[in-house]
């Protein structure tokens, strides 16, 4: 097996706990040769850990292309809007590009990402890394295997969580659109995928609704402050506290994602002074908390999703209903239940989940793009979550932000594209 050589754009949460770690516990399968961040701090640790020399060392991903190609392949897990011209660069060079989702936060540029890849003849792998996860794929064989007949709906539920919501989505780097992208797309073109996937038919309609029904000024408490930390009178009281997310639990599982120093004067330096540390209800947060989305596809059947930062937990939940039989699952208790209609069976399937956040799919998503770009000359594949394969649930994404944007009213998605440009 060749180890192939990788360059790592962004050395932010997954790029330090996702792709940092597989080179190291794989080694013979990659080696990462050249780091761009622009953190001094996250920089100069991952450069220390993989023993990157000092001339592959950046502080800007601008930085990187001046010495053309210089490894085998790209992670590219810079914020969303710092996508689109790496991406296209890199396949321009030469490189195979494993790119964080969504694509762009431009209908356009997905487009054009999408047809790059195929003139360029590179690998664009997009990281909708569930469809990797044993949970999704058992799923996915069952349908495969015609257990369920044809489908007629799926109705799966993205339940956020109340501390993740908090942590991206308000006070975090997701927390406006301007600046990356709304929610549908930031966090569940993951969701969108998944259907897409499940489903195997074009989807041709889609309509929408959803708001920022919570973290708004007015719904501040009385006696709360600007920040947890600045003399909050109902702070102890308050589910969204900072300090109660942050600083209480002895595992810092959330405190590592906005400071490198877990020391407890390292985080209440980075409450004070970072936007972590702000109440929920005064940021300058637009992306919705909660949204649903429903689709038809060109066979007649249809999907509805629902989306809920509102949540304790952030499991996902889905109901898959066929002319032969259903199936009922839960990702976080890593098992589903199969309903044969014939029979009448009941069979419950099981499903390692260890590993990861998304249910141990994240080191099957690289180690199979990593085989794809080795097996790439003699078998052109675009792999399993290609920019092919990942496109429509873009265009699902766009589609239901128009609508909820538009009243909720009901968008073609073959008059989407041929209204052209379109970023959200």
């Amino acid at each position: 097996m060749r180890t192939l050589t990788a360059v790592l754009l962004g050395a932010g949460s997954r790029g330090r706990y996702i792709y940092g770690p597989y080179a190291e516990k794989f080694p013979n399968e990659l080696k990462i040769v050249a780091v761009a961040e622009p953190d001094d701090e996250r920089r100069n640790r991952f450069a220390e850990i993989h023993r990157i020399a000092p001339e592959h060392v950046y502080d800007s991903w601008e930085k990187v292309f001046d010495q053309g190609q210089i490894a085998d392949v790209m992670i590219i897990a810079t914020l969303d809007r710092m996508h689109y011209i790496p991406a296209m660069k890199a396949m321009e060079l030469g490189y195979h590009v494993m790119l964080e989702k969504p694509m762009s936060p431009s209908m356009e540029e997905c487009i054009e990402l999408e047809q790059a890849s195929l003139r360029y003849k590179r690998l664009l792998v997009v990281t909708h890394v569930l469809r990797y996860s044993p949970f999704w794929s058992g799923i996915k064989k069952c349908i495969e295997d015609g257990e369920l007949g044809t489908i007629g709906t799926i109705q799966l539920t993205e339940n956020v969580g109340y501390l993740h919501m908090t942590h991206s989505y308000v006070r975090g780097n997701w927390r406006n659109s301007e600046e990356t992208s709304p929610m549908i797309l930031a966090k569940s073109c993951h969701d969108l995928d998944l259907i897409s996937w499940l489903m195997n038919q074009p989807c041709t309609s889609v309509s929408s609704y959803g708001s920022l029904l919570h973290f708004r000024a007015e719904n501040a408490p009385e006696g709360s402050a600007d920040r947890c930390i600045n003399g909050c009178e109902v702070e102890k009281e308050c589910a969204f506290s900072a300090m109660k997310i942050y600083i209480q639990p002895l595992e810092h599982p959330w405190a590592r994602y906005m400071t490198n120093d877990l020391s407890q004067e390292g985080i209440l330096k980075a409450l004070k002074e970072g936007p972590w540390g702000r109440c929920v209800y005064r940021c300058d947060n637009n992306v919705v908390d909660h949204q649903v989305v429903n689709m038809e596809f060109e066979n007649g059947a249809n999907a509805s999703f629902i989306m809920s930062g509102l949540t304790q937990s952030g499991t996902r939940r889905v109901q898959i209903m066929g002319t032969q039989g259903e199936i009922i699952g839960d990702m976080d208790k890593g098992s589903f239940t199969l309903y044969r209609y014939v029979s009448g069976e009941k069979v419950e399937i099981g499903c390692n989940v260890e590993g990861d956040g998304h249910g141990g799919g994240d080191d099957r998503m690289v180690s199979s793009f990593l085989r794809n770009v080795r097996q790439f000359d003699s078998d052109p594949s675009q792999g399993l979550t290609s920019a092919t394969a990942s496109l429509q649930s873009h265009l699902i994404a766009f589609a239901s932000e128009h609508s909820r944007l538009n009243a909720g009213q009901a968008v073609k998605l073959s008059d989407l594209q041929k209204k052209g440009e379109m970023s959200v």
